[in-house]
């Protein structure tokens, strides 16, 4: 029995289909086939029901597969200990972001991480908050970037910045002559809000003291570019994170309205699993964050919005 077979294993399993786990895997079909045969013969069982479209576990496969996947997730641990000990900034790192971060947050600290690190082989998807929670569990995702708190057991949370809200109140919106907007006006204004899924959803809900199922809201989007048109064509208007603001146009930068001090915002954190082994990447990137948000972020004064309803 060998890691590599294990991987293999893995790779039927996740795609159901031999051709394709042998893509997967950079492998020759015949390759995988024979390698995932021999394991069967080794352990004596049908680890896999070739009859069914797609492929299937059996029942002891089902098994087998749950403790292949402990054996490789054991196997990595023990190169990330060597790696903490030595300090080393390397090897693979999974990330996830949750997308009301992600447009914005990427941009930029990303080069400057690549530039600083580039031992680092740096993986990253878009994800929602609730698939990374389930993807550190699971131990396929070494760390995501997420709105705090969760209260979620055996999760840490690391604050790297808070982010404010502001509002965008186009031209001919009653708002509109206000400088400041007040968390009050808000319970009286036509919002745009963005879809269910997204945490920020809950924010501004939380944020109005509004529930959800007594509301008006008529539109949601998943893009706050959407919802700036639609404020822009006088369907009401929107709130936005503090770092979406900083690419808008000049233009549309004269339609902003803050909030006075403390401004409601969120907690942007990283979270990681108590075990968490590749610490010193983590360091790395609560550094790298933290320099470049510091730097675009004015406001320092604010009141934390919880990401829950």
């Amino acid at each position: 029995m060998t890691l590599t077979q294990l991987e293999y294993l893995c790779a039927v399993a996740e795609h159901g289909n031999f051709t394709i786990a042998a893509e997967k895997s950079f492998v020759t079909q015949p390759t995988l086939s024979m390698q995932v045969q021999k394991l069967e013969e080794q352990l004596g069982v049908r680890i896999f029901n070739r009859s069914t479209k797609p492929i299937k576990l059996t029942a002891v496969g089902e098994k087998i597969l749950v403790q292949a996947k402990q054996i490789i997730a054991e196997a990595q641990r023990m190169r990330d200990v060597v790696d903490m000990e030595k300090g080393i900034v390397g090897g693979q790192f999974r990330l996830g972001i949750i997308p009301t971060v992600m447009s914005s947050l990427l941009p930029m600290f990303l080069n400057n991480f690549i530039k600083k690190h580039p031992k680092v082989d740096l993986k990253i998807e878009e994800l929602t908050t609730q698939n990374i929670v389930k993807l550190l569990r699971e131990g396929h995702m070494d760390a995501g970037i997420v709105a705090t708190p969760l209260h979620e057991e055996k999760i840490k949370e690391y604050p790297i910045f808070y982010e404010p809200f502001v509002g965008y109140v186009p031209e001919g919106h009653k708002l509109h002559k206000n400088n400041e907007i007040e968390i009050e006006d808000l319970e009286f204004a036509d919002l745009l809000v963005i879809e269910d899924g997204h945490c920020f959803r809950n924010h501004v809900f939380n944020l109005c003291k509004i529930k959800q199922k007594n509301t008006s809201f008529g539109i949601k989007s998943g893009s706050f570019e959407t919802l700036i048109n639609l404020a822009d064509e006088g369907l009401g208007m929107t709130l936005l994170p503090y770092l979406t603001t900083e690419t808008l146009s000049e233009k549309k930068k004269k339609n902003l309205r803050h909030f006075p001090q403390p401004a409601p915002a969120r907690e942007i954190s990283m979270i990681y699993t108590q075990h968490q082994l590749k610490q010193p990447v983590i360091e790395a990137l609560k550094k790298t964050i933290n320099g470049v948000v510091r730097g675009a972020i004015q406001i320092e004064n604010v009141q934390i919005i919880a990401p829950t309803t």
